[in-house]
């Protein structure tokens, strides 16, 4: 599957932003989706996940994750961001139930800028 991340971009501190993540290829609602985020000199870490089904899983109360399978897409609403939301985000595909760790997910796309400002 192909998957291309959109939305990024500069927000004040307290703004909110909506990423989305375009599926092509295999079929959308077989996989787990999910959104990671890298900053500068750190680690991808998850952030959320959603099932086939609209099961989630998300590390950050004030992000919201869902998704469209009719329309192929994965959405992550973010509200009162803040600096330290300031990451590349990347959506994700992955073959099992809600997993957390970057290696459960098979297929990635090519991440979108986030920049919070304070």
């Amino acid at each position: 599957v192909q998957l291309q991340a959109s939305g990024g971009g500069l927000v004040q501190a307290g703004g909110s932003l909506r990423l989305s993540c375009a599926a092509s290829g295999r079929t959308f609602s077989r996989y787990t989706m999910g959104w990671f985020r890298q900053a500068p000199g750190k680690e991808r870490e998850f952030v959320a996940a959603i099932s086939w089904d609209g099961d989630y899983r998300s590390v950050k109360g004030r992000f919201t994750i869902s998704r469209d399978n009719a329309k192929s897409t994965l959405y992550l609403q973010m509200n009162s961001l803040k600096p330290e939301d300031t990451a590349v985000y990347y959506c994700a595909a992955g073959p099992t139930y809600l997993p957390t760790p970057s290696y459960e997910y098979a297929y990635w796309g090519q991440g979108t800028q986030v920049t919070v400002s304070s």
